[in-house]
């Protein structure tokens, strides 16, 4: 695994339980110290065992030495990150291309390149021409094999999916991978094979359309509070058509996270370069930037419309629960709305502080819920954290300084936060 960030943590560590033999390599040499130390660098449910038990039995190792662990690998799989690139928000692919060089200079024998980096439309057809071009004589494939991980779930994604995406057309490569996926076709996971073009335009569309979903019942959520409808009951209604499905019809504050917002950008950039518009994805992307910073406004006005000298208690500062993430997060805006207005900002997060320390300033954070909510004009509740879901809201509302909560998770029912002296704002109810 040549990146040992989340992706290639997580599915290093998976697939060494399952049996493979898995060297995760990274330069960052203080990650790696950590990691042969015991320390696991991101929050994630159950990794720190997974990882724990693989490293014992001798399946699961960690080094900043490349060229040792590709030399001897089957498979050498690129899983660095692809940020939105400053300036046009086209994925970065540097790291990429910089792996893929590094990688030529160490191949001996055939070698199946896999590239589990989330990359553009063509990406694999580079990453073989800098490999050839590195190494003329190098006997090796390139595939693609997108993730689908959900952070604060990746574990169980990896070991039950939906489906394992494979793109190539070389047989020898094909081979390994279906011998690299063999124990998840024993629980009749789907192994769907394509061109290397159609995966990596898989994972792009699967993503933007998971985004559509969400942005799609959020702007619901606005017309539900304008003609007096709850977006719950709407969600469910067409929720339970098994042609639209449940899942990602929960309104809320916009998404965010390490993948929809640069992979729905990315996807824009690739239309953009083949000339073929995505109009859909265009409004998503702008109603989702929209609205982040529009819940700060809908904050502002439950407290009066200024917030000037006001105190806000925000719970939540990760851009979804279970995960330290906080890439995007709708938090972020909502709390430089309120400080651009004026309002102080106290917070408190499960897992999420540190991280959030390097991208808001001035914000107090608060080692528990209750200390956060002391003195302040307002609660908002941004992250849906299940320590937040039970909350003792009659204490709640006596260490405010005005009993205002804007749950925007829709965690509680109305009557409930009403019952507890509440002046509740939810949204689309």
């Amino acid at each position: 695994m040549i990146g040992s960030g989340y992706v290639g943590l997580v599915s290093g560590a998976c697939f060494a339980d399952f049996g493979h033999t898995v060297k995760c390599i990274d330069k960052d040499e203080s990650k790696i110290a950590a990691l042969l130390a015991g320390r696991i660098p991101i929050f994630e449910p159950g990794l720190d065992r997974l990882v724990e038990s693989n490293v014992s039995a001798g399946r699961l190792s960690f080094s900043t030495d490349l060229a040792a662990g590709v030399a001897e690998a089957d498979a050498v799989v690129i899983a660095v990150g692809t940020p939105s690139r400053r300036g046009d928000g086209h994925a970065d692919l540097s790291y990429v291309y910089a792996a893929s060089e590094e990688i030529a200079k160490a191949l001996t024998g055939f070698t199946v390149i896999v590239d589990k980096s989330t990359v553009p439309v063509g990406t694999g057809d580079e990453v073989e021409r800098i490999i050839r071009e590195t190494n003329p004589d190098a006997d090796f494939a390139v595939v693609s094999n997108p993730e689908f991980l959900r952070e604060g779930a990746a574990i169980e994604d990896f070991k039950r999916p939906d489906r394992v995406v494979i793109g190539g057309d070389d047989p020898r490569a094909l081979e390994v991978m279906r011998s690299i996926y063999r124990p998840l076709t024993l629980g009749r996971s789907p192994i769907i094979e394509m061109s290397r073009r159609g995966a990596e335009l898989t994972k792009y569309a699967g993503n933007a359309f998971l985004a559509t979903k969400i942005t799609f019942i959020n702007e619901i959520a606005d017309l539900c509070e304008k003609v007096g409808a709850d977006v719950q009951d709407v969600a469910r209604g067409i929720g339970l058509d098994n042609r639209i499905g449940s899942k990602f019809l929960h309104a809320g504050p916009g998404y965010g996270g390490s993948c929809f917002p640069k992979d729905t950008l990315a996807l824009l950039k690739t239309a953009q370069d083949y000339e073929a518009p995505q109009r859909i994805v265009e409004a998503v992307v702008a109603v989702n930037d929209n609205r982040k910073r529009a819940m700060g406004r809908k904050v502002i006005q439950a407290i009066g419309g200024d917030a000037r000298g006001k105190t806000v208690a925000i719970l939540g500062l990760t851009f979804k629960p279970n995960t330290d993430d906080m890439r995007d997060s709708p938090a972020i805006a909502i709390i430089q709305t309120l400080q651009d207005a004026g309002a102080a900002v106290r917070a408190h997060d499960p897992e999420g502080t540190d991280q959030a320390r390097k991208v808001l300033e001035n914000v107090t954070y608060c080692e528990g819920p209750y200390e956060a909510m002391e003195g302040a004009d307002a609660l908002v509740i941004v992250t849906e954290w299940d320590a937040f879901r039970a909350l003792d809201l009659q204490r709640a509302s006596k260490l405010l300084k005005s009993p205002v909560l804007l749950d925007l998770r829709n965690i509680y029912p109305r009557e409930f936060a009403e019952g507890a002296g509440f002046t509740y704002y939810a949204i689309g109810r």
